[in-house]
This record gives structure tokens, sequence and C-alpha cells, in this order.
């Protein structure tokens, strides 16, 4: 008879009941012998709060402890005071030392991105205000100047990056006087009494008769050195654009920036600029509309000022100018009122081509050689020539900047005697182009 290994559990049973009855299992771990202290959250809470100082009788560590008492808020820390650099030289000064150091030796100066296709002479005028105009193409005529290593020439052009060599120059002493504030503002005002066109980028005059745009020898009222009176809170001068003689009156362009100086000057060799002219003639021209295309050289070459005279392909110092003219109007067979689209721009060129097709303008000194010629009664004997109307993209939007200037006092005058109607159509719009 084999025996049963007693129950598991003892002799009560598994249910560990002595009964033997059926019941609940004792709690795992139960009859466990503890082997010594068993570490819960509640004194692993109790022993932070001892570490920060709590007292753990007063409170559960499973309810949230009271909020801290507020803190004072951090205030920032005072930014330091910006410290302002020490003011710079203004332009006038940055010039007056470049043209001190220029006139104790030679110099290599760099040309900038916004003096990009500016002609040779007008980028040493620019840089260089206080040196005579007729200065400077000196020194270029005899070849002192150099563009990277070569000679120049004064219609040459320049682009960034390239080196331009100049000699020292005898400069005019600079004045030590300071401007006078009133001068600037009589100047400034006159100025803006001149003003036909304005906005941020550039102006146009209207140049009265007399008035030189430059400087030269005995010249000392001048356009450039008005526009003095305008430099502007960065130091920037307003920049002519181009020349009129002293005698012509009319549209007369400034550039209120270099980009604008740069890109109007870019407008004027392209040829999108468009010009007229209005002047009065002697005699009446038998071919009412006509086209004027000649070379035209200095009669003295070494004179800034000098009379222009027709010369052939080819000859030193011969230009191409080519200019488009009509008959607007005219009195009998002793007055004509001629109407000129210039496409190129030579010096003295529409005077010295109202000349060669025999009708030189009235009043012109250099250019007026009709025989047995008398000034009608009434007229005065001025230069009667008017940049009418000048047409050009604007420099930064490129849209055409339309603008007209009116008669001089003295062509008015004039107009009125020969019952001549400004506002007669101008058949040298249609002429071409180039």
């Amino acid at each position: 008879m084999t025996t049963r290994p007693p129950r598991r559990g003892g002799p009560s049973g598994g249910n560990g009941r002595p009964d033997g009855r059926p019941g609940r299992k004792p709690p795992f771990g139960a009859n466990r012998a503890r082997t010594g202290p068993r570490t819960s959250a509640h004194d692993a809470a109790e022993r932070a709060a001892r570490a920060r100082g709590d007292d753990s009788s007063e409170r559960s560590p499973w309810i949230p402890a009271a909020a801290p008492e507020p803190r004072e808020p951090r205030k920032p820390k005072p930014k330091p005071e910006p410290v302002a650099p020490p003011p710079g030289p203004s332009k006038r000064e940055q010039r007056a030392e470049a043209s001190a150091t220029l006139a104790s030796g030679v110099q290599t100066l760099m040309v900038e991105a916004d003096e990009a296709g500016m002609r040779i002479d007008r980028f040493l005028t620019a840089r260089f205000p206080q040196l005579p105009f007729t200065r400077v193409q000196s020194i270029v005529r005899k070849g002192e100047l150099r563009v990277d290593g070569k000679r120049a020439k004064p219609n040459d052009r320049l682009e960034p990056g390239m080196s331009v060599r100049v000699p020292p120059l005898r400069l005019d002493q600079p004045n030590d006087r300071p401007r006078s504030a009133a001068r600037d503002s009589d100047d400034a005002t006159f100025l803006r009494s001149l003003i036909l066109y304005e906005d941020a980028e550039m102006m146009v005059l209207n140049k009265p008769f007399g008035l030189a745009v430059q400087g030269g020898s005995g010249t000392v009222r001048h356009v450039d050195g008005l526009l003095e009176s305008l430099i502007g809170p960065d130091g920037q001068k307003p920049r002519l654009v181009h020349r009129l003689d002293k005698d012509t009156a009319g549209c007369l362009i400034i550039a209120k920036t270099r980009l604008a100086a740069s890109t109007l000057a870019k407008s004027f060799r392209s040829r999108n600029a468009r010009k007229i002219y209005w002047a009065l003639c002697a005699g009446v021209p038998r071919v009412k509309q006509g086209r004027v295309s000649t070379y035209l050289a200095k009669d003295e070459p070494t004179d800034a000022d000098a009379r222009m005279r027709i010369a052939k392909h080819g000859d030193e110092g011969a230009t191409h100018a080519l200019t488009y003219y009509a008959t607007v109007d005219h009195v009998a067979q002793k007055l004509s009122w001629l109407s000129f689209k210039p496409v190129t721009g030579r010096t003295h060129q529409l005077r010295a081509h109202a000349a060669h097709i025999g009708h030189p303008i009235v009043g012109d000194p250099k250019y007026f050689s009709v025989e047995n010629w008398e000034l009608p009664g009434g007229i005065q004997n001025r230069l009667h020539l008017l940049a009418r109307r000048i047409v050009i993209p604007h420099p930064r939007t490129g849209k055409p900047v339309d603008v007209s200037a009116p008669l001089p006092q003295h062509m008015q005058q004039s107009w009125n005697l020969l019952g001549f109607d400004a506002g007669r159509y101008d058949p040298v719009v249609d002429a071409p182009e180039d």
C-alpha cells in the first residue's frame, strides 16, 4: 500500500486554515521572515523633508507643499549706454585732406562702384572739386594721367577697380574762413527758385543766361559752386550730369547721389536722353527740315572754350557730330525760329552746325559771321539759344522724366516782337533719334 505524501502547507492543508476548509490565500510575503528595515516612499519623503528643513510631522509628503512666498522679480541688468563713435571727418574735410595729400606727390586712386562709367575728366573733378576744370583738361590732354598704366583720353570711361595715377597738382589754396551761413542760405534759395523738376534722386534746373555751369579762369560764380549750399545731412553734394554753355539757358540735370549721377550719365552716353533746343537764327533755311552730320575739332586744342571748326574724318581731335533741325516759324527772309535735336553732344555743336548751314544763331559772339547783317531793333545782342526740353529715363524707376523750360527774358522779348507763338507745334519732335 502506497502512502501519499503530505500536502504542502502542513497538515492543515494548503489553505492555511486548521480546519482544512477553503479560504483566502495569505498575502504575498506574509510568511516571509523580515530581514531588516525596508525603505518605503514615505521614508524617502521624510528624509527629503528633513534635508530641506521642513517639519515632516506636520504634513504628508503626498500633499503638495504650500506655494513658496513670492520672490521679488529680478530686475534686469541695466544696459550700458551706447558709446558714440568718435566723429569722423566730414566729406568736405575728406576732400581737403585728399587734395593736400595729392598736392604733395603722385597718388593712385581706385575707381569705386558708384563711379562706374564716369569720364576720366569728370572723375578727377568730382574727387578734387577745387581743381579748375581747365587744369583737369590740361592734365589729361598732356598725358599726365594714367589709367591702369595707360595714357588716358578726356572721354575715356572708367570702370570699378581701375587704378588712376594722378600727378602732383597745383591746387588753389583752401580758404580757412568757414562758409557763411547767410551766403549758403541765399545760394540755396536761388537754386531752388530755378527748379523745374525734383525728386529724391534728381532735379532739373532752369539755368539762366550768363550763369556758368562750372568754374574756370576768372569764373567765380557757377552752378557747381552754388551746389555746395545743397549738401545734405549725409554729406553728399548734388552733382552735374551734363553741361550747358554759359550763355545757353534752359534744362540742366543735377543728380542728388553718386548712383543717380552714374545712371544718368549712362543714359546720355547711350543716347537714351532726348534733347530739344530752340534758337533764333539769321536767315531762313531753304530746306525746312534737315540733318547736319560733320566732324568737329577745336581751333586751339589747349583752350577749353575754343571755337570749334568743321574737320575731316581722321583729323587730330576730330569727333563726329550729328544734329537734326526743323524750321518752326520765320519772319520774311530775315529771321527764323529753328528747333534742333542733337544726337551727339559735342562742345558748341549746335552753334557750329547752325553756322555751318549758313544760319548762325543770333547773338553768338563766336560763330556769327554774316556780312552786312544788322540786328533788328528791339532784339538784344545775346545768344538766342534755349535748352527747351529734355526727356530722360529716371535713374531709379526707368520711367521717362519729361521737362520743358520757358523762354528766357531776352528770347521771350524777341518772340513777342516777331509774333512767334511758343505753343506752336515743333516738327523736330518727329525727327529720328539716331
